[in-house]
């Protein structure tokens, strides 16, 4: 963080800019329009404390609803000093961010946790102190020794910005800010977050391929209202055919072996929501690759046969979830699977490269992360799957770029 400034003094740099550059570390995209529309907003005068710096920001600089708990985080940070981390309360998932590691480091030297005395506490102890320590400084939120960001101190002070400044840590009548923050509205919709029923629902609803269907009953209003006015107001009522979504899904699961098995609640969680967002969807199985059979039991007791399943319409949209990791030769070579019920004369390979030139609008979701393909066990069955299909990691925020991908084509 930078010294106060002066906003009106022609030596100054501009304000508030290394708050835009840290709203491009939490993964913000902010445009120089959006920002010149913040400073417009200043020079009229809309913000004289910061819970109106608050609002302003908010709507000049975010427009979409994956992006509002990143910037309310980024805007805790810079303004309060408060390090959120990106997850809710209860998510297990905190124990793994630097925030939750740096405030136990802290809590051990300052001796509010005995170092002996922290192996016999339990997870969910832990986790219920570190929000305390985050309640409490949201709270008070004008310093203090107990802070788990940087420790209270405020590179502004009170009424920091010249003779119309920002009350910046001053008081102000509802605090609203901070409230608003502290709600963590947004948090479950956050790229970063871990899969969830409402996150996976808004992502997944753009995919959609909606088509006219059935009679003309339903009225154009805007078309009426045209036709009426081009008719001198004789009334000229119009009706068009409804749009429904007519979107075939076709999801391809691997289920077998253990090494799916520590992903197995985000694919439940996934299956689950595409299941209930789109009607038409036909669900398959199989272990590793696909061969000559995919199935219709997650047992994989009731085989399907892929030339049948590649009768399906070239319009549906496929999804392939699975670790793609394998020995190579599952993969790469004729007859390569390790059941013998699988035996194939077709390389896997093959297979695959069948089904996407069958289904243009198909994408694998890999539950490995990203950053870990390059040095997983598998690595090179997963840059030969790459290379067939577009592939993404089963995260949030991976899941969205599928579905982008997917709609992208689907436009051209």
């Amino acid at each position: 963080m930078t010294r106060a400034v002066d906003p009106f003094s022609t030596q100054a740099e501009p304000l508030f800019i290394d708050f835009f550059y840290l709203l491009r570390e939490y993964d913000i995209p902010v445009s120089l329009t959006e920002i010149m529309d913040f400073y417009t907003g200043l020079e009229k005068g809309l913000v004289k404390t910061l819970d109106e710096l608050f609002i302003l920001m908010r709507l000049a600089l975010v427009k979409r609803v994956e992006h509002l708990d990143s910037f309310e985080r980024a805007f805790a940070l810079y303004f309060y000093d408060v390090d959120l981390p990106a997850v809710v309360e209860g998510d297990p998932e905190l124990l793994q961010t630097k925030q939750f590691r740096k405030w136990l480091e802290q809590a051990v030297e300052r001796g509010d946790i005995p170092r002996h005395a922290l192996w016999s506490m339990s997870r969910d102890e832990l986790m219920r102190r570190f929000w305390e320590t985050v309640r409490e400084q949201m709270e008070a939120h004008h310093g203090g020794n107990r802070w788990v960001g940087t420790g209270g101190t405020s590179p502004y002070g009170h009424s920091g910005f010249a003779e119309r400044g920002i009350r910046v840590h001053g008081t102000w009548k509802n605090r609203s800010a901070i409230k608003v923050i502290g709600d963590r509205r947004y948090v479950a919709y956050d790229d970063h977050h871990t899969l969830s029923g409402a996150n996976l629902r808004q992502a997944l609803g753009a995919l959609k391929n909606m088509v006219p269907v059935g009679p003309y009953d339903e009225l154009d209003l805007d078309e009426t209202i045209f036709r009426t006015g081009r008719n001198g107001g004789e009334i000229d009522l119009i009706f068009k055919r409804r749009e429904l979504d007519r979107l075939k899904l076709i999801l391809l699961i691997d289920n077998g072996g253990t090494s799916m098995l520590p992903f197995v609640r985000n694919v439940q969680t996934l299956f689950s929501k595409i299941k209930d967002r789109f009607k038409d969807t036909k669900t398959y199985y199989f272990h590793n690759t696909i061969y000559r059979n995919v199935y219709l039991d997650s047992r994989r007791c009731q085989p399907y046969p892929l030339e049948k399943l590649l009768l399906e319409s070239r319009d549906s949209r496929v999804f392939i979830i699975g670790d793609a990791s394998m020995a190579p030769e599952e993969l790469l070579y004729r007859h390569g699977s390790i059941e013998f019920e699988e035996e194939d004369a077709v390389a896997s390979i093959d297979r695959l490269q069948h089904l996407r030139d069958r289904f243009e609008y198909s994408v694998w979701l890999n539950p490995i992360p990203k950053e870990e393909w390059d040095i997983t066990y598998g690595r090179i069955t997963l840059e030969k799957i790459r290379e067939v299909f577009f592939m993404e990691d089963l995260t949030l925020r991976g899941i969205k770029s599928a579905v982008a991908w997917l709609q992208a084509k689907a436009a051209k």
